[in-house]
This record gives C-alpha cells, sequence and structure tokens, in this order.
C-alpha cells in the first residue's frame, strides 16, 4: 500500500518545526488515522505507505518520528524491524511502534537500540499521546538552539498535543491509563513517573568502619516466592469485590512478580510482567520503560534465541524487595 511519496531529504537531527512523522501501515484506514492524528498534533508527515518498503529495505530518510503499525511480526517483518531500530538508532528518529498483544514479545525483542515507545492496540489518544512524549524527549541542548521564535512555537504545539490527548481521552473514557503522569508532553519533564532513592543501607557513621559497613551491606535471601504468590493472589482478589481502577498499583505488581520469578530462577516475557501489572498493556509499558531508566528492571536477551527479550529485577531493586520483607517480617512478628 503506496499512499503518499516520501519527499524528505533533511536529517532527522534538524531542528526545524513543524517535526516531520513518516507513517508505515498496511491497513488503509489507520494509516489515514495516523496521518490525522499526526497532523491535528502540528507534525508535517513526509509520507506514508505500506510495510512493503520497510521489507525491501527502502532507502527513504526517517525523518524525526516514524509511525509504525506492526500487529503481525513474521520472520521478515522482524527483520525489518531490527534494521529500522538500527537506523532510528543511529539517526536519532523517534519510533512510535503499535502492536498486538500476540506479537509484543517478538516485536520488544527486535527494538532495543532505539528506546521507541510501543502501543499495544492503542486508541488515538494513545498515539497522540505518544506524540506528545516525543516532544519531551527534546534535548534541552536542540531546544536552546531553536530561534525565540521557534521555541514559542514548540511550547504552542507541546500545548496543543496536551489539549488533544485530554480531550481524546475523555471522549474515550480512557483517562485512568494516565491519571499519574503530567499532560502528556511536559516541556522540562521527559519522564512520565518518578521514583525516589532510596535511603542508604547504612549511615555515614557506618561508613568509617568498613567491617560493619560489609555486614550491614550484604543482602538478606529472598523471601519464598509461594508467599509472594499468595499476595499477589490476596490482590488479585480484591477486583471481584470493588472497582479494580481503585487499587491502581502497576510498579508494585510488577516488582512482586518479578520478585517472586528471580525467587524461583525463572524469566518474566514482557508480556507476561504486562500482565502481571493489572493495566492495559500500553500503560504497562509506559512503567516498565521508566522503571528501567530508574534502574529497577533491566532487559536481558535470550542466550539461546536472539528473538526473544525477558524482563528481570536489577541488584538494586532485588536488594531493596529483599529487605523490604524483611521489615515486613519484623512488623509480623512484633504483632503476635
Amino acid at each position: 500500500m503506496r499512499q503518499v511519496n516520501f519527499a524528505y531529504s533533511a536529517p532527522a537531527n534538524d531542528a526545524r518545526l513543524p517535526m516531520v512523522v513518516s507513517i508505515f501501515a498496511n491497513r488503509p484506514h489507520l494509516c489515514a488515522e495516523m496521518r490525522d492524528d499526526a497532523e491535528a498534533a502540528g507534525f508535517r508527515v513526509a509520507g506514508s505507505t505500506g510495510l512493503e518498503d520497510l521489507l525491501e529495505g527502502d532507502p527513504q530518510p526517517l525523518g524525526d518520528v516514524v509511525l509504525l503499525d506492526c500487529p503481525v511480526a513474521d520472520g521478515a517483518v522482524l527483520a525489518a524491524l531490527v534494521r529500522l531500530d538500527e537506523r532510528a538508532a543511529h539517526c536519532g528518529a523517534h519510533l512510535v511502534v503499535s502492536t498486538s498483544v500476540e506479537a509484543l514479545d517478538d516485536v520488544f525483542a527486535c527494538l532495543d537500540q532505539s528506546n521507541p515507545q510501543i502501543l499495544v492496540s492503542p486508541g488515538r489518544s494513545e498515539r497522540v499521546i505518544a506524540l506528545g512524549r516525543v516532544l519531551a524527549r527534546l534535548p534541552d541542548l536542540k531546544v536552546r538552539e531553536l530561534s525565540d521564535e521557534d521555541r514559542l512555537a514548540l511550547l504552542r504545539l507541546t500545548e496543543q498535543v496536551s489539549r488533544i490527548a485530554e480531550r481524546l481521552d475523555r471522549i474515550a473514557g480512557a483517562g485512568e491509563d494516565d491519571r499519574a503522569a503530567p499532560p502528556a508532553g511536559s516541556v522540562g519533564d521527559s519522564s512520565v513517573f518518578r521514583f525516589e532513592s532510596p535511603r542508604p543501607a547504612f549511615s555515614a557513621a557506618e561508613i568509617d568502619d568498613p567491617g560493619e559497613r560489609l555486614v550491614r551491606a550484604s543482602r538478606p535471601p529472598l523471601p519464598d516466592p509461594r508467599m509472594i504468590r499468595r499476595i499477589i493472589r490476596q490482590r488479585q482478589l480484591r477486583a471481584r469485590f470493588f472497582d479494580g481502577d481503585l487499587f491502581g498499583d502497576p510498579a508494585w505488581d510488577m516488582l512482586l512478580d518479578l520478585t517472586a520469578a528471580r525467587a524461583e530462577h525463572g524469566r518474566v516475557s514482557v508480556t507476561s510482567l504486562c500482565i502481571a501489572s493489572g493495566v492495559p498493556p500500553t500503560t504497562a509499558l509506559r512503567w516498565i520503560s521508566q522503571m528501567i531508566d530508574a534502574g529497577l528492571l533491566q532487559r536481558i536477551e535470550d542466550d539461546t534465541d536472539r528473538r526473544r527479550a525477558f524482563i528481570t529485577l536489577t541488584d538494586k531493586a532485588a536488594d531493596a524487595m529483599a529487605r523490604y520483607f524483611v521489615e515486613v517480617g519484623k512488623g509480623a512478628a512484633r504483632m503476635v
């Protein structure tokens, strides 16, 4: 499906406005919808075409942003995604990839260099929010290099994207996905979620005593995974009696699931972790991305199959979870 020829030839790191979007999608109605959303948000669409151009190794410049729809991923498509990921990482283009739950693991495994946004069966509001987050990722240096006129245009464009996203969220009734997030594309805040650093495991006085520091720094063992699974089941049980939206806590649910898996010496796929989060997959992926950036989660490639990747706790997060359950155990003992 070749709808519009690409005519954009400027490099992706060009600081001109509006930002340029390239669209790859085989479903005509979705391709038109993506074009409308991008243009409504103030972006300039350089062209829209089918995935066959990616399969053929399309030499056209990517532009600033690439919107890609990939609901089904066979071997050829996955190879094309790997090449696209490498090109985007090289030229600095921002990838926004729509996929399905069924293809999520394969797509996630292919995109490990360009820091893409992955959306799972997204609505229009989620796509516009993703475009707003692209603006929030603009490097400070790039913003400073803009003229006063272009900087003002950027601020107006950011506000416009935010208003469109909020309006679409109200229409679609999907506001619950982002109730903890600032307005999409907020200038000066590229992180949707905040993670505060925990207090140090030992005090300044203890640092002066190396022996004491070694004792305090040793990590306690992880708790029995059966206990963690029981906690997870109890948390899920609440949805039988209350609206599940009352208890949205995806970061904690994912940490619990990954702690149990680590104690069981198991591996967790991105799809499985999205399910464990208890929120829509696109929202879960945003949390996963932010928790990776915060040093709590890490991506692990499958040594036996490069097409697969898993998510696990970092040592920092595993240490924090182990110490948390030690403290919980002390509190329970005091109550007996």
